[in-house]
């Protein structure tokens, strides 16, 4: 327990790490995800397949191949950002075909006749999809949207492998320096790991109950 105590001021700057890399990735998903919804509910055809492509191509691969590809395949095409900003591009793209799905689900579930109604009056199919059905659709996919943020939360530990100092990176440091503190250490980063869990839980229950209420 000594040893926790000792090193609390690494392991909350390791966490505010974890917690900067989830903000910034769940913002960049957010952002890509509902781009690629949008894509996959449109009338176009060839935007619908771009947007199904990338979707199951990324579902379908590996976290850490995602990370590979951008850490190492994108600065052979000139493209260079500090370690962090690819940390985030990368669990940005891949959170993005989740967010995407489970937007597309939401979109789904609106009544068709409420978008017919919106087309009937004159408004076009972008107008349409940001002022009729994608308001609605964010709040039948708030839960969704919630176990995709604590998926990850945890997801950032990827981070570690590609020389982020987040909270895990900060642990496997610290054990190094003191294997006979392992298990203080463990359950220490456990914790923080559950406390931030529990809080996006109970955030999203909170906007759960007024999208309820909203509706």
């Amino acid at each position: 327990m000594g040893a926790l105590l000792d090193n609390l001021p690494k392991l909350l700057e390791g966490f505010l790490r974890t917690l900067e890399l989830t903000a910034l990735a769940a913002l960049g998903a957010l952002v890509i995800g509902t781009l690629l919804a949008a894509m996959r509910v449109s009338p176009v055809p060839s935007l619908r397949f771009a947007g199904a492509a990338y979707v199951n191509t990324v579902r379908n691969t590996p976290l850490v191949l995602v990370f590979a590809f951008v850490f190492f395949g994108l600065p052979r095409l000139e493209i260079r950002f500090s370690f962090f900003e690819f940390a985030v591009l990368a669990l940005s793209v891949y959170t993005a075909a989740f967010v995407c799905e489970a937007i597309r689900s939401g979109v789904n579930a609106i009544p068709p006749g409420q978008a017919e109604a919106a087309r009937a009056v004159g408004m076009t199919f972008g107008q349409t999809l940001r002022t009729v059905v994608l308001p609605q659709a964010f709040r039948t996919v708030v839960p969704p949207l919630g176990n995709i943020l604590i998926a990850l939360t945890k997801n950032t530990a990827i981070a570690e492998a590609f020389a982020v100092t987040e909270a895990t990176a900060v642990f496997d440091g610290l054990v190094r320096d003191r294997p006979d503190a392992i298990y203080a250490l463990f359950f220490g980063v456990a914790l923080g790991y559950v406390v931030i869990v529990l809080a996006i839980s109970a955030v999203f229950r909170i906007i759960e109950r007024r999208v309820v209420v909203l509706r």
